[in-house]
């Protein structure tokens, strides 16, 4: 979550009256996260979050994802519910952009993570593997490969010195993801944005799952391959096989993986790497000027590519 686009309080009351969910009492930027501009508002009747959508996600991608989550609430799943205006709607707009109301979730993100952290997160991302086995939507991955070179590209073509030195490994990278990228392991709708952001815990238990604006039809080890990647490194170049079986153990309590998907889960690990590092690269390089937000780190995610350069964690299993 972020702030991009600034809204005053009399925008938002303006706005608010489209709804039956009280008067508006307070509300403030989340500057967490790097994708969507964000608010908290507290109503005379609860607390919502607002989502104003901004750089990838498209408009046409969002009754997906509207879509999902309702589908997901119905499973019991603990997620963010879409929030309908007097007339039904979900989608609306706010001084020209897309967006949307939703229910706030208690808990908070962990700061130091265990095992026992892990174990919630495997479990909760097989679950969602599985309650959308009959979700009868599908949404193509628009942060697949072909798009990972396009980034690359662009960033690649301005006049900077900046991540110069990193361009040689990602194109080599690139051209190995292309030579090793699986075609034919289990695909469904996965959420590829499982990240400590986005992950909620009330006394170290889950408890609720938020941003599903990633999520789209895939390789389901993929989604493993990026969460692993988010969770089972203590540092960025210190991998650990404590959080990673107590991930795994926990999320084939409720799906196996096939052989297939355990030997692939190193190129998986490998491009999930490089799908974070681009993104981060190209939130460097074209960051908006006055955004309230400070895009992340790259160089993390050199570590983690280069571990798995290295070592293949897929052995382990």
């Amino acid at each position: 979550m972020a702030v991009y686009s600034p809204v005053t309080k009399n925008e938002l009351e303006v706005f608010l009256k489209q709804y039956d969910i009280g008067i508006l009492v307070k509300f403030e930027g989340i500057l967490e996260g790097i994708e969507n501009t964000n608010y908290k508002l507290t109503t005379s009747k609860n607390i919502y979050i607002l989502t104003i959508f901004e750089k990838r996600v498209q408009t046409k991608d969002l009754p997906f994802f509207i879509n999902l989550k309702n589908h997901l609430i119905k499973k019991n799943f603990s997620c963010p519910q879409p929030i309908k205006n007097k007339s039904g709607i979900s989608i609306n707009l706010i001084n020209g952009k897309s967006c949307v109301l939703i229910s706030y979730l208690e808990g908070h993100k962990t700061q130091i993570v265990s095992s026992h952290h892990c174990e919630e997160v495997g479990k909760i991302l097989s679950l969602l593997h599985m309650h959308t086995a009959d979700f009868d939507e599908k949404r193509k991955n628009n942060l697949n490969y072909a798009q990972w070179k396009n980034i690359f590209l662009k960033c690649k073509s301005i006049d900077t010195k900046k991540y110069q030195n990193l361009f040689p490994i990602i194109e080599k990278e690139l051209l190995f993801l292309k030579e090793n990228w699986p075609k034919t392991l289990p695909k469904g709708i996965v959420h590829a944005d499982v990240f400590q952001d986005n992950v909620f815990f009330i006394n170290g238990n889950f408890s609720g799952l938020i941003d599903f604006y990633f999520s789209c039809y895939d390789f389901l080890s993929y989604d493993i391959a990026l969460t692993v990647n988010a969770w089972c490194f203590a540092t960025f170049d210190n991998f650990s096989k404590d959080r990673f079986f107590a991930l795994i153990k926990s999320y084939e309590k409720n799906r196996i993986l096939e052989d297939k998907e355990k030997k692939s889960l190193s190129v998986l690990l490998r491009g999930a790497a490089i799908r974070i590092l681009l993104t981060r690269i190209h939130d460097q390089l074209f960051h908006p000027k006055g955004a309230f937000v400070e895009p992340k780190n790259p160089n993390e995610y050199v570590k983690i590519l280069k571990f798995h350069q290295k070592i293949n964690v897929g052995k382990y299993l």
